[in-house]
Parts: C-alpha cells; structure tokens; sequence
C-alpha cells in the first residue's frame, strides 16, 4: 500500500483577499467616524456599553 503526501501552496490570490476586506473595512470604519456627529458616536458607544454590561455611569 503507497502512501501519497499531498501540500497546498498558498498563492498570493488567497493572501490578498483578507488584506484587501481588512482595508476596505478600516477605511470605512473612519469614513463613518469622521463624518458621525459627535453625540451620535457618544450615544452608540453608551449603549453598546450598556449591552456589554459594563459599567459606564
């Protein structure tokens, strides 16, 4: 009985694909931020605190 030992290469398709949605959702992240007013980034802030359970009072 022959055993065969297969790898798999990783191509830089595969890698590019994770860098390129962790840019894009960064970029996006302060596109919002930047543009939101300031009391509505407080208040979402404030209640997902509060939904965490932590303390914020």
């Amino acid at each position: 009985m022959q055993v065969q030992a297969t790898t798999s290469v990783s191509t830089s398709g595969s890698r590019s694909l994770p860098i390129l949605f962790c840019a894009l959702l960064g970029i996006g992240i302060i596109f919002t931020t930047g543009h939101i007013q300031a009391s509505a980034l407080h208040d979402a802030a404030h209640d997902v605190r509060h939904a965490t359970g932590f303390p914020c009072h």
